[in-house]
């Protein structure tokens, strides 16, 4: 597999980006990595980066978005927080990821069995973990179930929902971004990641 050069992304569409994606994850679920020498991909990019692609995902040690997408060094730039919310600072990155450094397609990717979602289902509190749970809130205010009688499906609903709403600030609150996909430039898109099956579907 090539290492990303600028002509290689320059070349790329926003739908080109997503059918990668889409791919590097067929892969992944078949266990049929894509051949790359990594250290090669190093040297490659030690001069410059043309990632395709940010993924906004949650740190969830079960989803590494560059292994869930089979990608390799310089292909993703990889954007990781608990219950893949979205502030001021990631809003930048992806700014930055897109317009400055050229990439074509924006996931957000929320995941099964989210321990984030599941802490904002049951309004835990606790230290700094309740600023971020906070941002999540809306979302489970939205489904409108006391903690008591929260269920895992119900919980599961919320982590989809929290993907379209981590979209919805993107598109409102970066007019970069949302120009540049109301422009064709790029593609704005969540997916969800199944931890029991390891397979990614784009919502």
């Amino acid at each position: 597999m090539k290492t990303q050069t600028k002509e290689i992304q320059k070349n790329l569409t926003p739908k080109n980006a997503h059918d990668i994606l889409v791919e590097g994850n067929k892969r992944f679920v078949q266990n049929l990595k894509a051949q790359r020498n990594l250290q090669e991909q190093v040297f490659e990019t030690s001069q410059g980066q043309f990632p395709f692609a940010v993924v906004l995902s949650c740190i969830d040690s079960r989803v590494p978005a560059e292994l869930v997408f089979d990608q390799g060094i310089g292909d993703i730039f990889s954007v990781r927080i608990a219950g893949n919310i979205v502030n001021d600072d990631i809003l930048g990155s992806m700014e930055y990821a897109c317009k400055v450094a050229g990439s074509k397609i924006v996931v957000v990717m929320g995941h099964s069995k989210c321990g984030a979602v599941t802490a904002a289902c049951n309004h835990v509190e606790l230290g700094n973990i309740t600023t971020l749970l906070n941002k999540i809130k809306p979302v489970v205010d939205k489904v409108n179930v006391r903690p008591e009688d929260m269920t895992d499906e119900i919980i599961e609903d919320v982590a989809h929902l929290n993907v379209e709403h981590s979209i919805e600030i993107i598109k409102n609150k970066s007019a970069i971004l949302a120009e540049m996909e109301q422009n064709g430039e790029i593609e704005i898109v969540g997916a969800m990641y199944d931890v029991t099956t390891g397979m990614v579907d784009f919502l």
